[in-house]
């Protein structure tokens, strides 16, 4: 074998190893909460080792005191979940509403301060989250909307979409501006060309925002922590996590379930927007 082929094949297996580690540790935390979350606390305390259950140690008991209302003696995760599922579609709706107008107009207008806009919207990243909780939550709490979901809409869009539009900006930017020249041709107006030649080419980029956007508003522990705390009925996912986590009485086993039920939304939603944000609708858009 001849130097070259020695240096392809021994790249090829080093991507396979590298690939194969990257998945070991991302797969195996996640595999052995799972494990964990349909495994009787019985059988944990005699095994907690195990990353194989047997078919009949497997039980859904924990997720029904998990998902059961308090009520009924469970941990109402049912009513955490419609909570975050309210606050993370809402920001992550007006987020868009607001980000996509705003990116194109930063893309494609020229106006006075348009190179410095870059610099602004990234600034608001230097600042960590502890610097502007305080503030934002005597502003809320003066303005009446401490312990309301809309209030924690409001401080996650202002925390999103500072980013969201740097991202759709660099977008709109790839896309050729001779596709908006011809269809000003014909015709379109402004808002037209945006609805039927902007927004259909920018669909990745829209998808991956959104799906940040989500996973930040669904996520996010600290500002629904100021500003829900004394409403246990209005709490996210998060913070009845955290709820599991500091309970000495709940076992392991229900707040692995807990923490599966925070998971699984983001990693479904993944996986069923991977199409679009993995491919490129612009390919090939200037050709014919």
């Amino acid at each position: 074998m001849d130097r070259d082929r020695i240096e392809t094949v021994s790249l090829r297996w080093l991507r396979r190893l590298v690939i194969a580690a990257f998945l070991l540790v991302t797969l195996l935390p996640f595999w052995y909460m799972l494990v964990l979350s349909v495994r009787p606390i019985e059988r944990l305390l005699l095994d907690p080792g195990a990353l194989l259950v047997p078919v009949n140690e497997l039980t859904v008991a924990t997720y029904a005191e998990v998902l059961r209302s308090v009520e009924h003696g469970g941990q109402g995760f049912l009513t955490f979940i419609r909570n975050s599922g309210l606050v993370a579609v809402a920001a992550t709706l007006l987020t868009l509403v607001v980000a996509i107008p705003g990116a194109y107009a930063v893309s494609r207008l020229r106006f006075f301060g348009r190179r410095q806009v870059n610099v602004l919207f990234l600034a608001v990243y230097l600042f960590p989250s502890i610097v502007i909780a305080i503030p934002l939550f005597v502003v809320f709490t003066r303005a009446g909307l401490r312990g309301s979901l809309f209030g924690l809409v409001l401080v996650y869009i202002s925390q999103t979409l500072p980013v969201s539009v740097y991202m759709l900006k660099n977008y709109f930017e790839t896309i050729p501006v001779s596709l908006e020249e011809s269809a000003a041709i014909d015709g379109a107006g402004r808002l037209g060309i945006i609805r039927r030649v902007s927004l259909p080419l920018a669909a990745p980029s829209i998808m991956a925002v959104a799906l940040y956007d989500f996973m930040i508003a669904w996520n996010e522990y600290l500002f629904a922590l100021l500003f829900l705390v004394d409403r246990p009925d209005r709490w996210t996912v998060s913070l009845g996590l955290s709820l599991l986590a500091d309970g000495v009485e709940v076992p392991k086993t229900v707040l692995m379930a807990g923490s599966v039920i925070l998971t699984l939304p983001i990693v479904l939603l993944f996986f069923a927007s991977e199409r679009l944000l993995t491919e490129g609708l612009t390919s090939g858009a200037e050709k014919g």
